[in-house]
């Protein structure tokens, strides 16, 4: 006849400690958590190309000159980068010559039609001071008080859509994710209803033995609480190496300049397992009270 020790004996887990649909679970939330990553990398690096194209632009402006009657185009532009380098807020003013003016019009209008004798208006490019810029509205004026001819563009318009797209994006990311917190807490709330179903003994020997609601609750929050935060881990993780591999892929700038990836961006999918967890935990809880008062 064995003995039996108290001092070695402990209580068993009031639910199993695992189950035949817990890998199909995790397997679900891990996916979610990936999208959700995913999602807010993409989000980081929009704003960062927007941050940089908005930084360029308003370090830059750009003058089209058109030449008066008694002088040639080349020297209306180099009379106007004249006036305006000896503006406050400028650093720099250059005049382009004839051949790069037309090698902006290509694109627009094709290389046939650039013909000899076709008045091409001459440009002159523009070196902001990034701590006090020139305004559109000085270097009007300064051109105005030269008696030059000429139109300036300091990019505004450029950026306002830029500022608007990069706002967009933004809320865009967080449609995204709210989308995919809904969807993983429809998950657990459904396998927080199967696992009742499941378990519906264990919790009728709970209730007879006093136990509460809030306290069977407890077991499915934690118990689905704990199986995100590994699906979270590896969700996140996933995410992180994909970011990884295209910050390896693309180089200096990441897979592509137009949604340039940051070392220090691994980091967003860091709080995805604490997220996960707090989700499904939530849901868990909630689905597993609301069933617990509708049972006998």
């Amino acid at each position: 006849m064995s003995e039996f020790s108290v001092a070695r004996w402990k209580p068993g887990q009031l639910l199993p400690p695992r189950d035949a649909r817990d890998g199909s679970l995790v397997f679900v939330v891990a996916v979610l958590c990936f999208l959700a990553c995913l999602t807010a990398l993409a989000a980081l690096a929009s704003t960062r190309a927007a941050t940089g194209w908005t930084a360029q632009l308003t370090g830059s402006a750009t003058v089209v000159v058109r030449p008066r009657a008694t002088e040639s185009p080349d020297a209306a532009a180099a009379r106007a980068a004249e006036t305006l380098s000896g503006v406050k807020g400028v650093t720099e003013a250059r005049a382009l010559p004839k051949d790069k003016a037309e090698a902006l019009l290509e694109p627009w209008i094709g290389r046939e039609a650039l013909i000899a004798d076709l008045p091409v208006p001459r440009l002159v490019t523009l070196d902001l001071d990034p701590q006090a810029p020139a305004t559109a509205e000085v270097l009007t004026k300064a051109l105005k008080d030269a008696n030059v001819d000429a139109v300036v563009d300091d990019h505004s318009r450029w950026i306002a859509d830029i500022e608007r797209a990069a706002r967009l994006a933004g809320w865009a990311a967080i449609g995204v994710f709210a989308l995919i917190a809904t969807a993983a807490a429809a998950v657990i709330v459904f396998a927080t209803r199967a696992a009742l179903t499941a378990r519906h003994d264990i919790v009728e020997v709970l209730h007879l033995s006093g136990a509460e609601d809030g306290f069977i609750a407890n077991l499915f929050q934690n118990r689905f609480a704990g199986m995100a935060f590994i699906a979270g881990l590896l969700g996140g993780a996933g995410a992180a190496m994909i970011g990884a591999a295209a910050r390896l892929v693309g180089g200096g700038q990441g897979l592509t300049p137009v949604l340039p990836l940051a070392w220090i961006d691994l980091l967003a999918p860091l709080p995805c397992p604490l997220v996960a967890a707090l989700v499904a935990g939530i849901a868990a809880r909630a689905a597993s009270l609301r069933l617990l008062r509708g049972m006998p």
